[in-house]
């Protein structure tokens, strides 16, 4: 029941964009059509899936202070924790680079059409940001690393998505001209934002 209340929250209370407003700049360039943004969407899934769980064992056992005590009595006061920043994008890019290389290679259409925003996914808050909310928080285990890291990450993509559903049926609207193009994609993520805040009354 607990990994399913985090689950549920990390996904609709706790989501990264309308909640945190973490990832912006690729979850509006890349939202212009569905397709495109279900690709970047899955690749955010499934990088952010990987690495905070790896992200939770390095802070364990090696960046948190006294966590090296494993090694020895001698290591129990080391603290690496300056460390972590680097580690945990070390490891984020690692994992970017290995879905850059199979989009490349499967799903070229898609690989060109995500274009720079791809690698980028390297330095996307959201991602960073899930490592940094983990340490803030404290999870207790791998397993609960690995269900914020998975509702996350879907609700990342199930922003992103619905974002560019709405972005395309607005391209066949008759949209004023001053608010062409991003002016109306602003009003609609505010308007989509509102709408996540009712589910900050959920209690589980």
């Amino acid at each position: 029941m607990e990994y399913i209340s985090l689950f549920v929250k990390s996904i609709f209370v706790d989501n990264m964009i309308f909640a945190y407003f973490l990832g912006m700049c690729s979850y509006l360039a890349v939202s212009k059509n569905v397709k495109t943004a279900n690709g970047l969407g899955l690749a955010v899934v499934f990088v952010l899936f990987c690495t905070l769980p790896i992200n939770w064992v390095l802070n364990t056992y090696v960046l948190q202070p006294g966590a090296l005590k494993w090694l020895g009595p001698q290591f129990a006061e080391v603290d690496l924790s300056f460390l972590s920043f680097i580690i945990f994008i070390a490891v984020i890019a690692a994992f970017v680079q290995i879905v850059e290389m199979i989009v490349e290679k499967y799903l070229p259409s898609l690989y060109a059409s995500l274009g720079i925003f791809l690698p980028l996914i390297a330095v996307n808050c959201s991602i960073l940001g899930g490592s940094l909310f983990m340490q803030q928080r404290d999870f207790t285990g791998l397993g609960e690393s690995a269900v914020y890291a998975l509702g996350s990450g879907i609700g990342w993509y199930l922003a992103i998505v619905c974002l560019a559903a709405i972005r395309e049926k607005l391209s066949y609207s008759n949209v004023p001209a001053p608010l062409k193009g991003i002016g109306i994609t602003f009003i609609t993520v505010g308007l989509m934002g509102m709408a996540f805040m009712i589910f900050m009354g959920i209690q589980l």
